[in-house]
């Protein structure tokens, strides 16, 4: 657990790194970046471990994609976590404990049908992760547009300066889920929940 709390953290240095705009040339340097979605107050371009300070725009492009897939799952696990710590259960799973706790064999044992959940949650994750959350046809806007020509929802409708606001703002909410998830998931393990979240006492 140690050393993925940690793995984490490393991680987490790439995400602030400003997002890019398609098209852009593959020998920018890194200072060009600054000026990218995502580089904004009040850490602007953050990016300690020179991780594309070679200015490769493909390089840059992954770890935009990896940030904004990361934000996204974090999200996701904020909402899930906070949820179950408001006693919020599916049918015949009222038993089941928070946290890391509901991963405890003695927790599947009691709740077979969990065992089968959280199999069949991974298994659907790995499907959307190699067949679904991927730029099919190649005509992504920006690193992380998986809509290959379908579920816009609107999005064609905005105009730039809209798109550009609205890409900043999943890039600071996923980042802000990523530190928030970490957090939760650190205090998990020293036992201090209930401080930290009313709902748990």
């Amino acid at each position: 657990m140690k050393l993925a709390i940690f793995t984490a953290l490393v991680a987490s240095a790439a995400a602030f790194a400003p997002a890019s705009h398609k098209g852009a040339s593959t020998a920018l340097k890194a200072a060009d970046f600054k000026s990218e979605v995502g580089a904004q107050m009040p850490l602007g371009f953050w990016d300690p471990m020179n991780m594309v300070g070679s200015g490769d725009q493909g390089r840059f492009d992954r770890l935009r994609e990896v940030e904004i897939k990361h934000g996204r799952i974090s999200m996701l696990a904020i909402v899930g976590y906070l949820t179950t710590y408001a006693g919020v259960r599916l049918d015949g799973m009222e038993s089941m404990p928070n946290g890391f706790a509901a991963l405890s064999p003695s927790a599947w044992a009691e709740n077979p049908v969990a065992k089968s959940q959280i199999y069949g949650t991974v298994i659907f994750i790995a499907f959307m992760e190699f067949c679904v959350m991927k730029d099919h046809l190649g005509n992504a806007e920006f690193p992380g547009d998986y809509r290959n020509g379908g579920f816009d929802l609107g999005w064609d409708n905005f105009d730039e300066k809209t798109k550009l606001r609205k890409r900043a703002i999943e890039l600071n909410n996923g980042r802000a889920a990523q530190m928030g998830i970490l957090g939760l998931m650190v205090h998990e393990k020293m036992g201090n929940v209930a401080d930290i979240l009313p709902l748990a006492k």
